[in-house]
């Protein structure tokens, strides 16, 4: 994809070679990372909210626990500060920081809690999140400030599934000074909460029901360099972003000015906040989001729009609005632009 190409240009000689490596013989691994002390803080959350239970963690592809299996993936960059930084530069995304790395750990604790005893066969986690079964979508239609649901991860995260209703209301459970009895009285998710808050008392103290499985993904069986990783799995060039021209005219309404400051620059030095607050709001895809705020970039800087200095707070505001106004519109009719 262009951004992951420009990117590359810029890379220095050791991140160049860097990236000709395979991901298997980095030698990653938890022990000795900030990872470990993470998920150290993780277990003490679980031990002290009742759980003994504690799952195992290992480096994978990204996030996740394979279906039914009670262990916790974790992307291998973040075992690196090198391949942090890679990952920024090379999708335009930052990669976790500390708080959001906690945020996963808790929402995967909660995946993996259901798994180890089982909790989404009962009939009861049905009637509250759900069939466990129903297909799995990465892009689906939230339903913004639902009081059905908890909020943890951004982006509505926890209405993409009841396995993560689940995840995402056992992580606000669990995370310390949620306060999660007061925060959501007189809402249908204090239900939720209240039967993890059952379940734990239930099996909190017991051995898991599950033990491990096969692990999915995990770092020793990526094969690929890392460069072909970035291309193959991490592009979007799949998507079509269906921009009509029509757009330009929006953005000359957005940035009317005719001298001042190149608006593109601006607006390179928002990206990675739009993306985070876009992101937060809409729950779209991050990889595709980029995409979005890429092209528009490319379409303020050929249209060579300006922005006086005193207004650019004003833009920021005006083009989050936009941009978020073109994710729901792919959202609920697949793409960013009605022809």
């Amino acid at each position: 994809m262009e951004c992951h190409e420009t990117a590359k240009n810029v890379l220095n000689r050791k991140q160049q070679k860097l990236l000709s490596r395979r991901i298997s013989d980095l030698s990653l691994k938890i022990p000795g990372t900030r990872l470990e002390a993470l998920i150290g803080e993780l277990y003490q959350e679980l031990e002290k909210a009742g759980i003994s239970f504690k799952p195992k963690t290992y480096l994978s592809d990204e996030w996740g626990c394979p279906d039914g299996v009670p262990v916790i993936g974790i992307p291998f960059y973040l075992a690196d500060p090198e391949l942090c930084q890679l990952e920024g530069q090379l999708t335009g995304i930052e990669a976790e920081d500390e708080a959001e790395v906690m945020m996963y750990l808790r929402h995967e604790a909660g995946h993996a809690f259901s798994y180890a005893y089982r909790l989404y066969r009962r009939p009861d986690w049905r009637r509250l999140f759900g069939r466990f079964s129903q297909p799995y979508r990465e892009n689906y239609r939230l339903v913004p400030f639902s009081a059905k649901f908890v909020r943890h991860i951004p982006g509505w995260y926890a209405e993409k599934h009841p396995d993560d209703d689940f995840a995402e209301t056992f992580a606000v459970w669990l995370t310390p000074g949620s306060d999660w009895r007061k925060q959501y009285a007189g809402t249908p998710a204090l239900a939720k909460l209240m039967y993890v808050d059952k379940m734990v008392r239930q099996y909190g103290r017991k051995p898991p029901v599950v033990s491990d499985a096969k692990l999915d993904k995990p770092v020793h069986e990526l094969t690929m360099t890392l460069d072909r990783w970035y291309e193959s799995g991490r592009d979007t060039d799949h998507i079509s972003l269906n921009l009509h021209r029509t757009l330009n005219n929006d953005l000359r309404r957005l940035f009317p000015a005719e001298q001042g400051q190149p608006a593109v620059d601006v607006l390179r030095a928002d990206r990675q906040q739009l993306i985070r607050e876009v992101h937060h709001w809409t729950g779209i895809d991050r990889e595709l989001l980029s995409a979005l705020i890429d092209e528009l970039l490319e379409r303020v800087q050929f249209l060579e729009l300006k922005i006086k200095p005193e207004q650019a707070a004003t833009h920021r505001v005006s083009v989050s609005v936009f941009m978020t106004t073109l994710v729901m519109n792919y959202l609920y009719r697949g793409r960013f632009v009605d022809t």
